[in-house]
């Protein structure tokens, strides 16, 4: 698993070198989280919703991984007429749902899950989400309504990465304390740093067990695995790369999946910067 997330960045840096910018930081800060999701949690039965449209270039690069993507296609990323969109849409292959405006994407995902449990179904419905949408009441409102009724089958990875178009989040609209906020709404929840993949398994297991619905908390970090090849000022949000750092990433990711055993991405919490 920590070799695919070596392999989703690289997959994502060369999906973004046609133009030298893209939602790069996206795939950088949720690769482990989507190795560990495609790799060990989700079965073909079971729904995935990503929320956040700009998302899509991560599921691209995992859905690889578990022949929800051909590889052949991932050249097309962003091509006027391709499958593959910078933005998903409702044709994203691979995905149950995915949302343009963000915030509607823990409804919709919601909903998968009742309607499953009505329907005696034991698929489980996972929703990646971005902490962004925190800041959208609807979010809060789905919340509510999967507490209340007890959706168990419902599994939320939350890319707690700091970062929306904006700013940093903790600059836009205090988030904190996050994990308090979704205790106090009936969630399981699990906090972990989210380039750990041991961590995220774990919290995984523990999130199928649990009766009530669960939200994985994954700090993470929009340059991580290529902080010491972008400036710390770079726009996580929307990453600008030049020929020559698209050149020195590509090398730096083949040779980290090789040592992968050995090699780790720093953790969330070497990323410059405090959050209020």
């Amino acid at each position: 698993m920590r070799r695919a997330a070596w392999r989703i960045r690289r997959r994502a840096v060369d999906m973004v070198a046609r133009e030298g910018f893209g939602y790069l930081g996206q795939a950088l800060s949720a690769a482990e989280i989507f190795a560990a999701l495609y790799l060990d949690a989700l079965t073909p039965d079971d729904d995935l919703v990503v929320s956040p449209g700009h998302y899509a270039i991560v599921h691209y690069a995992a859905g690889v991984e578990i022949g929800r993507i051909d590889p052949a296609e991932l050249v097309t990323y962003g091509v006027d007429g391709s499958r593959l969109e910078s933005i998903g849409t409702e044709g994203t292959p691979g995905l149950t749902a995915t949302c343009g405006s963000l915030g509607q994407g823990l409804s919709v995902a919601a909903g998968l899950a009742l309607g499953a449990r009505l329907n005696g179904s034991a698929k489980r419905v996972y929703a990646v989400v971005s902490d962004g949408e925190m800041e959208e009441g609807q979010t809060w409102e789905a919340a509510l309504f999967s507490a209340h009724h007890g959706l168990g089958n419902l599994v939320v990875l939350l890319d707690r990465n700091d970062s929306q178009v904006d700013g940093p989040t903790h600059q836009v609209t205090t988030l904190e304390p996050v994990t308090d906020k979704w205790t106090a709404f009936g969630w399981d929840v699990h906090a972990v740093d989210g380039h750990d993949i041991g961590g995220l398994r774990a919290a995984l297991g523990a999130a199928q067990r649990s009766a009530r619905p669960s939200v994985v908390v994954a700090e993470t970090w929009t340059l991580s695995g290529l902080d010491h090849l972008l400036p710390d000022e770079a726009d996580g949000h929307f990453l600008k790369v030049t020929p020559e750092q698209i050149e020195a990433a590509r090398a730096h990711l083949t040779e980290a999946e090789r040592d992968a055993r050995t090699v780790a991405p720093a953790p969330w919490t070497s990323r410059k910067g405090e959050r209020a």
